[in-house]
């Protein structure tokens, strides 16, 4: 016969539905004053949620830190007994372990000890499955929080004793073949990483278009072709922007004059080649490919490189509502573009910013955070500017193709090395102007480019095919875990043994057991009173 719950939901008529206090002792937490050195040490076991951080153990047996017994004694943390329960109330709210020791907590976990007949894993497994529950019952405006109160009245399906046992082994019984699963996924979710990186430094390495180019030797463009057309894209560059200039001007002039006048733009600095020194201590390069500074590869018809405005210059003006969005790094991930803003800034203020606008075919490199993130700026975003933490690049068309200049940033080879050593700081890493000007590029003909950059997204697309399947799978085992843990506290999972003692008989012996340790501490109280 089965029963309908108080509370949640339905269970076998030997179950019954109790808050978590009338399961065992709840205890809170504490943390003595990190200012006094005496109050920590290794006498006492102690944790904090931070300790649960990326845990996925069932027990404990200590924490990163621990206390001395002064410690203890001055501060509201009771060491409890190993197989106590452990229930993380804030920051976050729903890390759940069990002691395998003696140990206290801070005051971020409400803890059980459970009672004579409660099955501690029996408790571990129901909070494991009860984390949304929980939460909705706790509160607080900057962090969640869940009280002592709110805990001990948590409703908890107790079945009989024998069968909290039966259940627990069912549940890891299941689990164990899931976990199993669970590992290969995520062992081949780490294979791809692998293969993907791979990919990218066989790309730059000339591997992967290795017979493209024994095909086609007639289309390798030497490096000195590739100089010499770059020299006549940037005069003829030049003398593009110097006759615009000179229209400007001369409209100016038939205006009176009026206002500044317009800025001739300067003639191109000479780029210097690789010395050859340094080219020999550079990694060897396929036929057709050369080392190539960074400046040779930038825009010669507009402003090829541009830092985000200064943060005062935007703070002000910055709010959360409708406007023209500005972008930073966390809009790039993956040499992926996402999509979304959390900074706004009016249209009259972004059209004084308009130096900072960004155009469809611009990259945008992170400058701080993680150093070197880099994307395109899409077709169809519309109007927006960059933050301070990103850098705009506008790349010779004509010279390099932006999606392999993307990967050449992602992949660990030499341009990514690069980055990385280049941005070493004393504090933290950071990317500027003068640094992406003193990377070298391994570049190859236009021709071998594009038929680079279709080998690459081939196989990045079946990766990404691949890994998405992954996450996928992982997302369907949680859910299965979610669904085991439902069946096995609706009294689904085992069979119910209509011999076994009933829950009502337990918690009848708790509360009788309670009440007779409660009468002992008081006569112990009043004797130790009138002593």
């Amino acid at each position: 016969m089965i029963r309908k719950a108080r509370e949640r939901w339905s269970i076998p008529s030997s179950w019954l539905w109790t808050n978590m206090s009338e399961l065992g002792q709840i205890v809170s937490g504490g943390t003595p004053s990190t200012k006094e050195p005496t109050y920590w040490g290794d006498e006492i076991n102690w944790i904090s949620p931070a300790d649960l951080t990326g845990y996925s153990g069932k027990t404990i047996r200590k924490g990163a830190k621990g206390l001395s017994k002064i410690g203890l004694a001055n501060c509201s943390a009771k060491e409890m007994p190993a197989g106590s329960v452990h229930f993380s109330s804030r920051a976050p709210v729903g890390y759940v372990v069990i002691s395998s020791q003696p140990l206290a907590t801070n005051q971020g976990f409400k803890s059980l000890v459970p009672a004579t007949g409660i099955f501690n894993e029996y408790v571990y497994y129901y909070l494991m499955a009860s984390t949304d529950y929980a939460r909705r019952r706790a509160s607080g405006t900057t962090f969640l929080e869940l009280s002592g109160k709110a805990f001990g009245d948590l409703r908890v399906p107790i079945a009989p004793k024998v069968t909290q046992h039966r259940i627990v082994a069912k549940i890891e019984e299941l689990f164990s073949e899931l976990d199993k699963g669970i590992e290969s996924l995520k062992t081949a979710r780490t294979q791809l990483k692998v293969y993907r990186q791979a990919v990218l430094k066989h790309a730059f390495e000339g591997k992967l278009t290795a017979q493209w180019r024994e095909e086609n030797k007639d289309k390798l463009e030497a490096a000195e072709q590739v100089f010499a057309r770059i020299k006549q894209e940037q005069v003829a560059g030049f003398e593009y922007q110097l006759q615009e200039w000179m229209a400007v001007v001369a409209q100016w002039e038939k205006q009176g004059k009026i206002g500044r006048k317009p800025r001739r733009p300067s003639r191109p600095k000479p780029i210097a080649r690789i010395d050859s020194r340094d080219e020999s201590r550079l990694p060897t390069l396929p036929e057709g490919w050369h080392w190539t500074p960074f400046g040779w590869l930038l825009s010669t018809v507009k402003t090829p490189m541009r830092t985000g405005p200064f943060g005062t210059m935007l703070k002000k003006h910055e709010h959360r509502n409708a406007g023209v969005p500005v972008l930073g790094i966390e809009n790039i991930h993956n040499g992926q573009f996402i999509g979304g803003a959390k900074v706004f800034v009016s249209n009259e203020k972004a059209t004084q910013l308009s130096a900072f606008e960004l155009e469809p075919g611009d990259l945008i490199i992170s400058r701080s955070g993680t150093v070197g993130e880099i994307c395109a700026v899409p077709i169809g975003l519309g109007k927006a500017l960059m933050s301070t933490n990103l850098l705009r690049v506008s790349l010779n068309q004509e010279v390099v193709q932006s999606r392999l200049f993307v990967f050449m940033f992602q992949g660990g080879g030499a341009v990514r090395n690069q980055v990385k050593e280049l941005c070493k700081g004393s504090s933290r890493e950071f990317l500027n102007q003068s640094i992406l000007r003193s990377i070298v590029f391994p570049i190859c003909s236009v021709d071998e480019q594009v038929q680079l950059v279709d080998e690459v997204e081939k196989r990045l697309s079946l990766a990404d095919q691949l890994l998405g399947y992954i996450e996928s799978e992982l997302l369907r085992y949680n859910s299965l875990k979610q669904a085991i843990l439902q069946r096995a506290f609706s009294g689904e999972l085992v069979e119910q043994d209509p011999e076994d003692e009933p829950a009502s008989v337990l918690l009848e012996r708790i509360t009788v057991e309670r009440a007779t340790q409660q009468q002992k501490t008081r006569t112990r109280k009043r004797m130790a009173a009138s002593a």
